[in-house]
């Protein structure tokens, strides 16, 4: 048994190996339509990947 034998093998050790559920969803930013990997919920924005890391950075700035 080697180092990869016991430690998963360098595969990740996801939870799932299958490919991640993808949901189509529009940007409440921008307007760009665009893919998210979690199920949106109603009345909570969902933003494209740039207009995420435009917010990302101004969160510690809101308060």
């Amino acid at each position: 048994m080697g180092f990869d034998d016991k430690f998963g093998g360098g595969r990740g050790g996801g939870y799932n190996s299958g490919p991640r559920q993808m949901f189509d969803v529009t940007c409440s930013d921008c307007g760009k339509a665009t893919q998210v990997p979690f199920k949106p919920m109603e009345g909570r924005p969902v933003y494209c990947r740039d207009c995420y890391m435009k917010h990302k950075g101004d969160s510690g700035s809101r308060y």
